[in-house]
């Protein structure tokens, strides 16, 4: 059986630079499991679909063509065969994105594909419900989180480095309201599972959340 590894944790947590970092150091892939809903909401916004709308953003889901492909160790999102990896991670697609998961005909679609590329290789999925849906039987599972005002610091940095300048409190209220959307939808809401072990990265550096991360593996899987 391949080494599966889940994390799940709230937008704005770190889990797809940390699970990079994490992935590069046992040299197996990482899965980042919120660019594939991305994809999707960028084709229902680009289709001029209210996200909001269940039935056509089902029909959206049944016409896309979205794929993951790897070089380079890192993962490249397409939407018909175009890489979006670089469009995907703007506000409006990734509040976009929260609405169009909670739909349970595009969540049973994206599990079956996230389950069959796991089976294929060793592999570290993040997203938000990875240890409880995805990779329910996974032996080795992190809840990785930090305080809402801390998310929304680090989020609120990084838009400045890409010349966003949206002011924090903005930031954080759009990050709470992702929150309060991912952890209340009836399908596969956030939450941590039973048998994840919890990281709160709010007083870590990076290095210090890969090194925990690390551990928790060894202690699953032996050293690597």
């Amino acid at each position: 059986m391949p080494m599966n590894i889940a994390i799940d944790g709230p937008v704005g947590a770190g889990k797809s630079s940390i699970a990079d970092a994490v992935a590069k150091r046992l040299n197996i892939l990482h899965l980042d499991t919120g660019a594939m809903y991305r994809a999707l909401a960028l084709y229902v916004l680009r289709s001029g679909v209210d996200p909001a709308d269940e039935a056509a953003v089902c029909a959206c889901s049944d016409r896309a063509e979205i794929a993951v492909r790897y070089q380079d160790g890192m993962q490249h999102t397409l939407l018909f065969g175009e890489d979006v990896s670089a469009c995907i991670r703007t506000g409006e697609v990734s509040q976009a994105a929260s609405t169009v998961s909670k739909w349970p005909a595009v969540r049973r679609r994206m599990v079956q594909a996230q389950q069959a590329l796991a089976q294929q290789s060793d592999m570290l999925i993040d997203g938000r419900d990875i240890g409880t849906v995805v990779l329910a039987d996974s032996p080795c599972k992190i809840f990785l989180t930090a305080t809402a005002e801390e998310r929304a610091r680090r989020r609120y940095l990084q838009n400045l480095e890409k010349g966003d300048s949206t002011p924090y409190e903005t930031v954080l209220a759009e990050l709470n309201a992702r929150d309060a959307q991912d952890m209340t939808r009836k399908t596969d809401p956030l939450r941590q599972a039973e048998d994840a072990v919890l990281v709160d990265s709010t007083n870590m550096t990076p290095e210090q959340v890969v090194e925990a991360i690390l551990s928790i593996v060894e202690a699953v899987y032996g050293k690597r």
